[in-house]
């Protein structure tokens, strides 16, 4: 895809973070690499409204909504940056950098996918 950028995270899980460009919600999704493709553990999000609405069958504790979606494993997930919300945040082991750490503020699309190892 033109402007996309590959960064290697080297890492087996992460959580994918954003601000909701309207609520100015966080949410938050833990995917891991399986061998079947990038598996979507759990959803979270901190609030509701403007078309993220936590499914019926989420919880509610401690002032946030999880559930485990069912989505099945995915070969790569696509993220686009629109420059009028705050960048992506990839989180490993409960550190937090913004997408821009990876790879340059300009890439978009952005492209998540299970590399072979070397």
């Amino acid at each position: 895809m033109a402007g996309s950028a590959i960064a290697p995270l080297m890492a087996g899980a992460i959580t994918l973070a954003w601000t909701h460009s309207v609520e100015k919600i966080a949410w938050e999704e833990d995917w891991r690499s399986g061998p079947a493709g990038l598996e979507l553990v759990e959803a979270r999000v901190r609030g509701s409204g403007a078309g993220m609405e936590p499914p019926p069958e989420a919880k509610f504790a401690h002032g946030v909504w999880s559930w485990k979606p069912g989505l099945p494993p995915q070969a790569q997930v696509i993220m686009r940056r629109s420059g009028a919300t705050a960048d992506w945040r990839i989180c490993v082991s409960d550190q937090c950098r913004p997408m821009e750490a990876y790879v340059p503020a300009e890439a978009d699309p952005i492209v998540m996918k299970v590399c072979d190892k070397p």
